[in-house]
């Protein structure tokens, strides 16, 4: 089975940022987070897909 969502750790390592950065961060630069559960036990991941279209976006055209 392929894995459709990434844990925030999972996600970090992903994009080589800490686990503060893709909390504090990625909803800012653009990365949608989806919440799993309520309150203490709600749980945030990112879709797999969206991820790597995200990382395709960020890569700068140069010469």
């Amino acid at each position: 089975m392929v894995q459709q969502f990434m844990s925030v750790k999972e996600t970090a390592e992903y994009l080589n940022m800490s686990v503060p950065w893709v909390y504090r961060e990625a909803a800012r630069a653009g990365l949608v987070p989806y919440r799993f559960g309520y309150g203490r036990n709600g749980k945030l991941q990112f879709k797999v897909s969206e991820v790597q279209t995200w990382v395709r976006q960020q890569r700068l055209s140069g010469p």
